[in-house]
């Protein structure tokens, strides 16, 4: 048989254009594909939940691909490694109840349970703004993030979900768009609180405590959540982020449920 190019390039397009038509009206989007995000993805797909992730570099993962400065070992503590576990990333006992991990290895192997568990991800896609209705979120609103960095004036496309989710990490980028839109927050001070410095023991548990719903039908996680709440940050511990993901998929399928 031979390789012709063009049917190629049709291949492409076709499963291309029948995912992405596929992935206009879902029950969850979650905006970046960060540690806490592909831990949600996992739980709310193993739910049953439909789950698109739009993650605007070409490489999802987030911030642990990298580990502490470039070295590629991530540390997570005793009440968190089972997250890990749970998708076979190989933990190192490093006493005193911390437990170091490749953080090559579970990045890559975060991304693909959240993929195996059924959540769809887009890469290349940024998140510019949000659908709103009825003072709820009701979608988001994403662009090429190729065209985002070329600076070209080309309008975006819209996609409608029940729950959005934002996982932008320290920019907390779609907070951002909703508190200029609608002006007031689930927050103390009814707007974004800012990050706080590096306090790894507080942060770590802030990350949890603070991810929830911040605004109709929109949630945060992992370190947005310190980002939005006015909590400190906590450098390369995951055990809090992964924490976060577990739990803003417990709260949305709860919702899920409490409303059947």
């Amino acid at each position: 048989m031979g390789i012709d190019e063009v049917k190629i390039t049709r291949k492409i397009v076709e499963r291309f254009a029948d995912e992405f038509l596929n992935n206009l009206d879902v029950d969850v989007v979650i905006a970046g594909a960060g540690p806490a995000s592909l831990t949600a993805a996992r739980y709310l797909a193993r739910a049953g939940m439909k789950v698109t992730i739009f993650e605007r570099k070409l490489t999802p993962g987030g911030g642990m691909w990298g580990g502490g400065m470039a070295f590629p070992v991530i540390v997570v503590q005793e009440g968190s490694k089972h997250l890990l576990e749970e998708i076979r990333v190989k933990l190192s006992d490093a006493g005193e109840g911390y437990y170091t991990a490749d953080s090559v290895e579970s990045a890559s192997k975060l991304i693909s349970s959240a993929i195996d568990a059924g959540a769809r991800l887009f890469n290349t896609i940024s998140v510019e703004d949000v659908v709103i209705r009825e003072n709820r979120i009701n979608g988001v609103v994403i662009n090429s993030s190729a065209i985002e960095v070329s600076g070209l004036h080309v309008d975006p496309l819209a996609v409608r979900a029940k729950y959005v989710i934002d996982g932008t990490g320290h920019p907390a980028e779609v907070v951002h768009v909703v508190q200029r839109k609608v002006g007031r927050l689930s927050t103390p001070s009814g707007t974004i609180e800012g990050e706080k410095s590096m306090w790894a023991e507080v942060g770590e548990n802030m990350t949890v405590e603070n991810t929830m719903e911040v605004y109709p039908n929109l949630y945060v996680t992992g370190m947005c959540c310190n980002a939005v709440m006015g909590a400190p940050r906590m450098g390369p511990i995951f055990g809090g982020m992964l924490l976060s993901g577990k739990k803003v998929a417990e709260l949305i399928i709860e919702r899920e449920r409490s409303q059947r």
